[in-house]
């Protein structure tokens, strides 16, 4: 049976709005590496397009036509390598057009025995390839907010910003609510969840309390004016010595021009900063330490999923939000689809202690804005759009 059309459409979106990004970008911008543990952007739009043939094509029909360039798999080169191996951008954007033209053609007219693989059963590897760009569409927004970033630190004392909303500190009040002691439901439902998300189960919760919301730029200011970024006592022993080395004293979207007024930085610019949007860009060493000035702490996965499934908290797809846990497969874990290109994504969170994210941003394509939906990612790391929520016992 054929891809229904629904789907095509959402695939169809997601490698429209994909190409779009780099609409406005010249050739350098897109090779430039902008952050040690991001790729180049044009190394996740080809990744996209490379994901899609290698399930449709050398795994399903065993044609590597389409895949025998590793420049995209995941891990296959260092990324200060890849930046220079990519072909020119108009090239790879006309190649991607015509292939992905034919893919989608393909999708639509399959018939069997082709359309009875496996992987075709309820549109699994369609959902699958979408929400890989998906993945990806996020990740170039990274780059792109890494390159605006560095941009602005070039030219804020020749060309400071203007801030016409000034951020002002927010006492931190616990808007909370709720959740009883109790058995509730955790994981994902096939065919749109990764294979990381099942299967579902259930688990046990002791009673506990949530923010509604997550924690604003106006309360992580007051952390700030507070002192929280020189207190010791707030932080994990890691945790310090990575702020020590690193000078670290503020969210790394955050910016002061010589008036000392804060302001933010995004994948278009600078721009003021909202006291009572959610922050993002902190590491999860500075959402602890936030957690610990406030007499909290960060939620377990399982108690942020249970609150949103209840729909007891606000605000879920502003900004990711850290995890007091590290990542772990569920019991009866089975790798799906097998075989995948590249680094496997289990193994690798398991292998470096990567602590879980849940949640989503503004820049979170719909296709992964579920309470089921699991990121990850290492303690230190800033360049997430990954801010936090409070739990109160």
């Amino acid at each position: 049976m054929a891809t229904s059309l629904s789907t095509l459409i959402r695939l169809r979106a997601i490698q429209n709005k994909t190409r779009q990004l780099f609409e406005h970008l010249h050739d350098i911008q897109y090779r430039l590496q902008y952050h040690p543990e991001l790729s180049p952007a044009g190394w996740y739009l080809g990744n996209g397009l490379f994901i899609e043939n290698f399930w449709l094509h050398e795994f399903i029909q065993h044609n590597k036509q389409f895949t025998r360039e590793p420049l995209f798999i995941s891990g296959h080169y260092p990324l200060a390598e890849q930046g220079p191996r990519l072909p020119k951008l108009q090239t790879l954007l006309q190649n991607m057009l015509g292939q992905q033209d034919d893919n989608d053609l393909f999708l639509m007219e399959m018939i069997p025995p082709l359309s009875d693989h496996p992987l075709f059963k309820d549109e699994y590897i369609e959902n699958f390839i979408i929400q890989n760009y998906a993945r990806n569409f996020e990740s170039i927004h990274m780059v792109l907010a890494q390159a605006a970033l560095k941009q602005h630190n070039k030219k804020c004392k020749t060309q400071p910003y203007q801030v016409e909303q000034t951020l002002h500190p927010q006492a931190l009040l616990k808007n909370i609510s709720h959740i009883d002691s109790g058995d509730y439901p955790i994981g994902g439902q096939w065919p749109l969840s990764l294979d990381n998300e099942l299967p579902a189960h259930s688990v046990h919760l002791k009673a506990f309390s949530i923010a509604n919301t997550p924690v604003s730029n106006g309360q992580f200011l007051r952390f700030m004016e507070d002192g929280g970024y020189l207190n010791p006592a707030l932080w994990s022993k890691a945790g310090w010595k990575w702020r020590e080395e690193k000078q670290i004293h503020h969210p790394q979207y955050w910016c002061k021009n010589p008036q000392q007024q804060w302001h933010g930085i995004n994948h278009l610019g600078p721009h003021d900063l909202n006291s009572s949007s959610a922050v993002y860009g902190l590491s999860h060493y500075e959402a602890t330490a936030f957690a610990r000035w406030a007499n909290a702490r960060l939620p377990h996965e399982h108690e942020w999923e249970t609150a949103a499934k209840l729909e007891q908290i606000k605000s879920t797809t502003e900004v990711w939000e850290w995890c007091s846990n590290t990542f772990a497969p569920y019991a009866g874990f089975e790798p799906f689809p097998k075989n995948t290109p590249g680094n496997n994504p289990v193994n690798r969170a398991l292998d470096e202690q990567y602590f879980v994210l849940k949640g989503a941003s503004d820049y979170t394509r719909p296709e992964l804005k579920r309470a089921a939906f699991r990121n990850t990612g290492l303690p230190h790391q800033r360049h997430l759009f990954a801010g936090l929520r409070l739990v109160f016992d």
